[in-house]
């Protein structure tokens, strides 16, 4: 079995390996019970160490594509018999589509979640993150046993100060506070900085997260559309002279779901309407790291303490190592640190020493790198692909997970039977309204755009009368 692994690739080899064999089982249609060669065999076969292959099999038995037998025996595992959407791919977010295949309808591997929010668990890099954990195991029984203090690891602290520095937002080390999760971030700014009643500018189609907890605080949301520029600002201003509300709530990079980029002049637009009408912004930037140039962010203009700025090392890292973190005036900061300790005792200290190790010895920054060029081909191929259908795309990201699309022709329903057909899960337009507003637009995950079913759907909903092809 040739692999054909590319040793000057950014991708690592063990990932290169599950990918292969992912890819050869699919394309394939393996059937379930097939041995695979062993791991001497392949090794030998593709001039790699036992080590690698040994760790690719194991991850995909962590995975559920293999299975192990007699100790040492590799085998396709057979696929579970009932796979949901909202299984595979975690809770389901308010207004997902939840398309499960037709009982008749050949299903390739279980379910596609095309609208899923972060990366696949195939893409993930456990080998720096284990060492990092064990290393920190090993060295700082402090940080596995003892609560974090009321700002944060102060070594990971100072790591971000400096990386916010690269991209033009100069803060003190006092201003910086780690959360657990940029979600963390995000409920100690509500509960901090809003009252019930108050009401707040979201943007439309935006993080549906966001609006479940502003609605949970009792806070009111006026939208405002997103463009491909970023926030609409003539309807910005009309809603702040109309209502004067506390804030903004905005995704400027990469958005959420569109993958959009605020342009330096919208940015320049906004930051002058919030001096004038006294609005606070809070800027969400957790996918700051999918952004391979540098690009205008809100906290970069700012020399008032209007923004407060949100980050998060989880998309990047592991949706289970929680750590994020919010930059503030001195004063907010002072206040999220107490609502932090008054609500959770702080962070984990151990999940900070792991983050703070991989951003010193420079891990995170490679891990980054890799994950920029292989998102940057995956949109490339997507954007193709669509292009191809004759969807409508929402402008035409230039990175990050995320494309927000539509077919041009074709009912709603005709694209929920095309997708149960063909066995894949979607998250539309109501989950990105604050009110919940259906709408034929469609969030599609660039990591999962190039699988063959996404692209048979894209065919399909696109040309209804080549449904036949597929």
């Amino acid at each position: 079995m040739e692999l054909r692994i590319d040793r000057q690739a950014l991708v690592p080899v063990v990932q290169q390996i599950v990918d292969a064999l992912a890819g050869w089982i699919r394309s394939d249609a393996v059937e379930p019970g097939t041995r695979l060669p062993s791991i001497r065999q392949l090794a030998r076969e593709n001039l790699l160490s036992q080590s690698c292959v040994n760790e690719a099999y194991e991850r995909m038995v962590a995975q559920g594509v293999l299975a192990l037998r007699h100790g040492s025996v590799f085998f396709v595992a057979t696929p579970r018999s009932a796979v949901t959407p909202a299984a595979f791919a975690g809770a389901a977010a308010p207004g997902e589509v939840e398309t499960t295949p037709a009982a008749s309808a050949p299903v390739l591997s279980g379910v596609l979640p095309l609208g899923r929010g972060g990366m696949p668990e195939s893409w993930r890099e456990s080998d720096d993150l284990s060492y990092a954990i064990r290393h920190i195991s090993r060295t700082d029984m402090a940080g596995l046993f003892n609560y974090s203090t009321s700002f944060g690891l102060l070594e990971l602290r100072q790591q971000i100060q400096r990386r916010l520095k690269q991209i033009n937002v100069t803060v003190q080390e006092h201003q910086v506070l780690t959360t657990a999760g940029a979600t963390h971030g995000l409920d100690l700014i509500i509960r901090t900085l809003l009252k019930p009643g108050d009401c707040v500018v979201v943007e439309s189609p935006g993080y549906g997260n966001v609006f479940e907890q502003l609605r949970l605080w009792g806070v009111q949301m006026l939208e405002v559309p997103r463009t491909p520029k970023g926030p609409d600002v003539e309807a910005l201003q009309a809603l702040l002279g109309a209502h004067q509300p506390r804030a903004l709530f905005i995704n400027s990079l990469l958005h959420n779901p569109t993958g959009s980029n605020l342009t330096a002049a919208v940015a320049q637009r906004i930051f002058a309407l919030a001096e004038r009408y006294q609005l606070t912004i809070v800027e969400d930037d957790v996918y700051a790291d999918f952004q391979g140039s540098a690009s205008p962010r809100l906290a970069a203009l700012d020399t008032q303490g209007r923004v407060i700025y949100v980050g998060s090392f989880s998309k990047n890292l592991s949706s289970s190592l929680r750590v994020g973190y919010v930059v503030a005036s001195a004063e907010m900061s002072a206040r999220l640190a107490e609502v932090k300790m008054i609500t959770s005792l702080g962070v984990s200290g151990f999940c900070e020493a792991v983050v703070a190790h991989l951003l010193v010895n420079g891990t995170y920054r490679k891990l980054v790198q890799r994950q920029r060029q292989r998102l940057k081909c995956e949109m490339c191929a997507a954007l193709q692909s669509l292009e191809d259908a004759e969807w409508e795309v929402f402008g035409r990201p230039v990175g990050g997970l995320y494309i927000w699309a539509r077919p041009r022709v074709g009912s709603p329903e005709h694209v929920r039977v095309q997708a149960q057909r063909l066995g894949i899960s979607l998250l539309g337009s109501a989950a990105f309204s604050p009110c919940g507003r259906p709408g034929n637009w469609l969030r599609i995950n660039v990591a999962y755009a190039n699988d063959p079913r996404a692209l048979a759907f894209f065919q399909a909903c696109g040309a209804p009368d080549r449904l036949q092809a597929f």
